[in-house]
């Protein structure tokens, strides 16, 4: 299961992207506002045909309804995994900021357990989600406090099925003796259930 639902204002128009298997795909940036008042800024891509029915300008509010996919970016500039909602339906709308991602897939890393400054729980996660034709994508999940004491039990391999959001982060990252600010993309996950006994824990969406 890979699927995204959001709802928000377009942040940059769609330009030109890449082209797969003949057909050309453009990257528009959205913005969603989450509960918290935080803004994420997230890639969308969209096959050329849905252009052709709807072309957003900044500023206009758009559903995407799609699934994520991820890329191994190895030009050596940005982030290595780079990670972007793919557009299976785009229209105009009006309406609250929404963003609900839901998946399911394996585990293809340890999990990695730690505490912040402040003493919140926090877990990161590799999942791998299955696509059609034996591929996979692989999508970082951030989980919180009763989500992060779950998962940090988890091992590889195990089937973990996630409710939550898709969300942009800026991180300051020292290149030699300077610094410079990136941009992570992961979901945070509000719902998870795993392993084989279908162990569930649910965190608060706030933020």
């Amino acid at each position: 299961m890979n699927n995204v639902l959001l709802r928000g204002t377009v942040s940059e128009p769609a330009a030109y992207s890449h082209e797969s298997h003949g057909r050309q795909y453009f990257q528009l940036i959205l913005a969603t506002t989450r509960l918290s008042g935080t803004e994420d800024l997230l890639r969308i891509l969209l096959p050329e045909m849905l252009l052709q029915g709807c072309d957003p300008r900044p500023g206009d509010r758009v559903a995407v309804e799609g699934a994520l996919r991820s890329f191994n970016n190895k030009s050596g500039r940005g982030s290595r995994l780079v990670l972007s909602a793919l557009a299976k339906s785009l229209t105009l709308c009006d309406g609250p900021s929404e963003n609900r991602v839901e998946l399911a897939g394996t585990l293809c890393k340890p999990p990695v357990y730690r505490r912040t400054p402040l003493g919140r729980e926090i877990c990161d996660l590799m999942l791998a989600v299955p696509r059609p034709y034996g591929r996979a994508d692989y999508l970082p999940i951030i989980a919180w406090g009763t989500c992060a004491r779950v998962c940090a039990d988890l091992g590889v391999g195990d089937a973990v099925s996630i409710e939550g959001r898709f969300q942009s982060r800026k991180y300051i990252k020292l290149v030699g003796d300077a610094s410079e600010e990136k941009t992570a993309y992961e979901v945070s996950a509000v719902h998870v259930t795993a392993g084989e006994n279908g162990q569930q824990a649910e965190e608060s969406p706030d933020d």
